[in-house]
């Protein structure tokens, strides 16, 4: 297969040909009257689409050198002014460096991790949460040469009580050890 890079949108044309909505027209049109929130933005483009659309409004917060950030900040400023509308706009790139912040921002327990892996492109994919379920999942993980994804819901019980080595410089070297073996 080959991909001409050079013509119309060069590669984010040839890796999302699916995504047709126009920037320029979808962002002010999802907002709307953007006076309604405090806006807190990711980096790079959904920076300059909230500055162009609120005129670098003193109510947009831009985030600049600090990717990743933008859900929690936005998180952070809905604990803190809870009487203000606060509305996040980040990109993909940018949220993708703190994916974490969306389980923070559901309060952990709702997240479904077997979707999430799902959405990320893995095929193989399971939860586990009855002992009967748990051959299956052992299977999975053995099954072909490929990625796989097993999320074991275990009680929230304390780990066995075995104090392991904390010489990380040991661990290393045992570990190297371990790699040069053949596999059995």
């Amino acid at each position: 297969m080959s991909i001409d890079l050079g013509k119309s949108g060069g590669m984010a044309a040839a890796v999302a040909p699916e995504f047709v909505l126009d920037r320029r027209q979808a962002v002010p049109a999802l907002v709307g009257r953007h006076e309604d929130f405090l806006i807190v933005t990711g980096l790079a483009g959904t920076a300059k689409d909230v500055a162009s659309l609120t005129r670098d409004g003193a109510h947009a917060f831009t985030m600049a050198g600090a990717m990743g950030a933008a859900c929690m900040t936005g998180l952070g400023l809905a604990l803190a002014r809870s009487d203000k509308r606060g509305l996040v706009l980040t990109g993909d790139g940018e949220l993708l460096m703190n994916v974490g912040a969306l389980a923070t921002i559901a309060v952990s327990l709702g997240v479904d991790l077997e979707k999430m892996a799902i959405g990320a492109g893995i095929k193989l994919t399971r939860t586990i949460s009855r002992e009967a379920d748990i051959a299956d999942g052992a299977r999975l993980i053995r099954a072909g040469n490929g990625t796989a994804f097993v999320l074991l819901r275990v009680k929230p019980s304390d780990p066995p009580g075995y104090k392991r080595n904390m010489d990380a410089a040991a661990c290393r070297v045992r570990f190297k050890t371990a790699l040069a073996q053949p596999q059995s």
